[in-house]
């Protein structure tokens, strides 16, 4: 083989939390905000690029700091939940750690940014479910004093708020559950307009208003075509304008505009890799000037500062999981790039697997992408295969790091993922052939993967596991009981055993798309023959390979309750199944020592029920 078989590395050093993650610029370019582990939790520090002095601002022992952002110069929000019940509660606080303020001390209650209001150092615009668990108002809040007041309270149907340039709530998207309509307003003042009305198959998504005309905004339309494409709308006529991009064989998957220069600046999307197409030379000059410095890397910006003369830039590949520089602009046009820090310098990025995109047909001749990451230094023959079918169902894999497919290439397995139908990013021909599939084609398309790999040689049939968490647990636990001799052992995290309680216990938040749900997955009571068949829990008997289950107490999406009774169904017929739940977890686990225990276990039950060469 033309490279070495790498050492076999700690296993720790594949889930311990990331040194430095999710770097933030102030808007005035003078500070860099970010988290890193104290305590064994992820909490933000805050640098002072012009002294160099570093501070931690955050005190986190129980639970890791969510997401967060700059409100102004010196002071930042972030969120936080509890124990992963996905109750994210707002908080502020200075660059300086000074005044810190829990905003929104109300238990049960979840939160999001709508509009950090750039240009606005005292408020921001942000949305929470505290007067109705269903449905989010949006409020007006001083992020300096805690004082808010509610600015729009929902009718009951918004499930969405686009603010224009100037921070003004002037577009909402509404639902019924099955249909979707997007709804102007010239002004605050005047009541809505319901523009136009799709059924959720077919719709145009607002992005954000366009800077030269304050009823012409952009939208992600597949209406009238397969793949979703990047178009002009003008919400007086109701109807889309020109398109500024489209893909032939994939759907957009972000845009990029500047506030600035009041212009649209470029959109990605996703083929087997991440790629761009930027539709302003200014952007495009900084990106052709990231690659040539950082060759091989998918290179991305994730933050600026108002000026956009000082950037944050973010660099990672299938074989690391990336780094962070500064890039700065002088007067002139000239650029220069500094290294601020790498995520995880500890895993040496040539000990690492490549990831490999790759495609087969499904059985009735449907095209599956996917990625086949081998073991680096072992020959691509009758390996331990690891089939690792993603979750949502409706979100995709894409090219770049993975720290538990390394860990497993690590020890010797070989990883496919796939996008099964269902799996967006494909367009809508490809994502409505797996509705009402679970358990079906969907699983079908999993199963040819398989083949696809023996066929190929790739791996011994007789050690082949499949693994996966939330809907890919349902793949996991669907997979031992359709296709029980197919494989030797599998792992559900988090995963979906019994359709019936799972669709009846979804979050309160989730059930004004209950109706979509019920299209796309099923109806309890229409379907009931069909959620039977393809229910594991009912098919329990089936099931003769060995089974390790992973669970959080907390989690609000797939309840405990869908992991008890399929380990206790399997149990009660003397099946081998291992059951790990964590009390202060939810949909995954987040806490560091908890990942180390789960992955620890799926090491040696893998090592046991499969083995590796």
């Amino acid at each position: 083989m033309s490279r070495a078989i790498p050492p076999k590395l700690p296993l720790e050093d594949f889930f311990r939390k990331p040194d430095r993650i999710t770097v933030r610029l102030s808007p005035g370019g003078r500070y860099i905000a970010w988290k890193q582990p104290w305590e064994r939790r992820l909490n933000i520090h805050v640098r002072d690029l012009e002294t160099g002095e570093v501070r931690r601002v955050t005190s986190a022992t129980q639970r890791d700091i969510g997401a967060h952002a700059w409100a102004s110069e010196g002071r930042l929000i972030y969120v936080q939940d509890s124990g992963g019940d996905e109750n994210f509660r707002l908080h502020a606080i200075g660059h300086d750690a000074s005044n810190p303020l829990d905003l929104t001390p109300w238990p049960g209650v979840k939160c999001s940014l709508v509009d950090d209001l750039e240009d606005n150092d005292e408020e921001i615009l942000f949305q929470m479910n505290r007067r109705n668990p269903e449905v989010f108002d949006v409020y007006r809040l001083n992020v300096h004093t805690g004082e808010m007041t509610v600015i729009a309270e929902n009718p009951g149907n918004i499930q969405r708020w686009i603010t224009d340039p100037d921070g003004r709530l002037r577009l909402a998207t509404t639902t019924d559950g099955v249909n979707s309509s997007i709804l102007f307003r010239g002004e605050e003042s005047d009541a809505w307009r319901t523009v136009a009305t799709y059924n959720f198959k077919e719709q145009a998504v607002p992005v954000a208003f366009t800077y030269d005309d304050g009823a012409v905004a952009w939208v992600v339309s597949n209406v009238g075509r397969d793949k979703s494409a990047l178009c002009t709308y003008d919400m007086r006529a109701g109807r889309e304008t020109g398109v500024v991009f489209e893909h032939p064989d994939v759907d957009i998957a972000g845009v990029i505009h500047s506030r600035l220069r009041k212009k649209m600046t470029g959109v990605a999307y996703v083929t087997e890799k991440t790629r761009y197409e930027f539709t302003d030379e200014t952007l495009r000059r900084l990106h052709a000037f990231l690659d040539e410095r950082l060759p091989g890397y998918e290179n991305r910006m994730v933050s600026h500062s108002r000026d956009e003369r000082r950037w944050v830039v973010f660099h990672g590949s299938d074989r690391t999981q990336g780094g962070y520089h500064l890039l700065d602009i002088a007067d002139g046009g000239g650029m220069t790039l500094t290294p601020l820090f790498d995520l995880a310098p500890w895993l040496p990025e040539d000990h690492m697997a490549p990831m490999e995109p790759i495609a087969y047909e499904a059985h009735d001749g449907l095209l599956i992408h996917g990625y086949l990451t081998l073991p680096a230094g072992r020959a691509p023959e009758s390996l331990p295969l690891i089939v690792h079918p993603h979750g949502g169902p409706w979100v995709r894999d894409a090219w770049g790091f993975d720290p538990a497919v390394q860990f497993l290439a690590n020890r010797g397995y070989a990883v496919l993922q796939m996008n099964y139908r269902g799996s967006s990013g494909y367009g809508r021909r490809f994502l409505e052939a797996g509705f009402g599939q679970w358990g079906l084609r969907m699983q079908d398309d999993v199963t040819a993967g398989v083949e696809w790999a023996v066929r190929k040689g790739i791996a011994d049939p007789r050690r082949v596991a499949i693994y996966g968490g939330s809907y890919g647990g349902y793949a996991v636990l669907a997979g031992l009981t359709k296709t029980p001799d197919l494989y030797a052992c599998g792992i559900s995290y988090v995963g979906v055993s019994n359709l019936f309680t799972w669709i009846a216990a979804i979050p309160p938040y989730w059930k004004p798309y209950l109706e979509m749900m019920h299209e796309m997955v099923g109806h309890p009571e229409r379907d009931a023959e069909r959620f039977r068949q393809t229910s594991p829990f009912f098919n329990a008997g089936r099931i003769r390979a060995p089974l390790f289950v992973a669970q959080g107490a907390n989690d609000p999406r797939v309840r405990k309750a869908e992991s008890d009774q399929i380990v206790e169904a399997l149990r009660a017929r003397g099946v081998e199944v291992e059951y790990m739940v964590k009390d202060n977890e939810g949909h995954g686990f987040s806490n560091e020592e908890n990942r180390f225990e789960f992955f620890r276990a799926m090491e040696s039950f893998l090592a046991k029920h499969l083995g590796a060469d």
